[in-house]
């Protein structure tokens, strides 16, 4: 039954309560949870250097690696969530200066994404020309730190630090949750997607997550500058 606004006009209640979800700031902040985890993991920029390390392995042993490496970073990154506030009150660490850390971090690898290229805070040379010799690189450094590396860890910690109630909490670890099902499906099934997207389809797709990370990682540093006060809140 439609409902009366003001005015006596006849309200849809699916567009009013659409509205609301829009407006609800648990859904706003699962939103910011899932894109700011997803584009640091990003599986796609990853799936030069796994191709790599499984060249010449069948499609089986591939996604055995390709589950130890998701698995590894949801469980890395649901560490730091679950362990992310003991940290700060152990090390002293106040979440301004991790959110302007946090954003110089992300504003890094951004860049380089710009670039269409892995940055060396997600993997070094050094770490991929390790990959490709071990026999078994789903942990290390697959899953750490390629996909779990320091930028998503940040990332996570200052989530944990902006969530204030449990279901907040529940939704880093869901999105953590998602993210590590999507790598699976991306890495498992490399082959497929490397010939469906291109490399020119991987490089456009790498530079727009780029893009919308470095916007991520403005806001990140100006949160963390309103918080100290130098600057009013936006």
């Amino acid at each position: 039954m439609n409902g009366m606004g003001e005015w006596g006009v006849i309200l849809d209640p699916h567009t009013v309560s659409l509205a609301g979800l829009k407006d609800s700031a648990y859904v706003r902040f699962s939103v910011l949870a899932l894109s700011s985890i997803f584009f640091l993991v990003d599986p796609f920029a990853a799936l030069p250097t796994f191709l790599a390390v499984t060249a010449g392995v069948d499609a089986q042993r591939r996604r055995k690696m390709a589950w130890k490496a998701s698995v590894t970073a949801l469980v890395v990154l649901s560490a730091f969530a679950v362990a992310g506030q003991y940290i700060f009150k152990m090390f002293g660490i106040t979440l301004p200066a991790f959110e302007i850390a946090g954003g110089v971090i992300l504003l890094l690898i951004g860049l380089d994404m710009l670039e269409a290229k892995r940055s060396p805070t997600q993997e070094s040379r050094e770490e991929a020309a390790e990959a490709a010799l071990k026999e078994d690189a789903g942990i290390v450094p697959l899953g750490i730190p390629m996909l779990a590396g320091p930028g998503a860890i940040t990332s996570v910690m200052v989530l944990v630090g902006q969530a204030q109630t449990k279901w907040q909490m529940l939704a880093i670890l869901a999105s953590i949750l998602i993210t590590a099902a999507i790598c699976y499906l991306v890495l498992g099934n490399s082959d497929r997607v490397a010939r469906a997207l291109g490399e020119t389809g991987v490089r456009i797709l790498v530079r727009i997550m780029g893009l919308l990370l470095v916007a991520l990682a403005v806001q990140y540093f100006v949160n963390g500058m309103a918080d100290l006060g130098v600057i009013a809140k936006p």
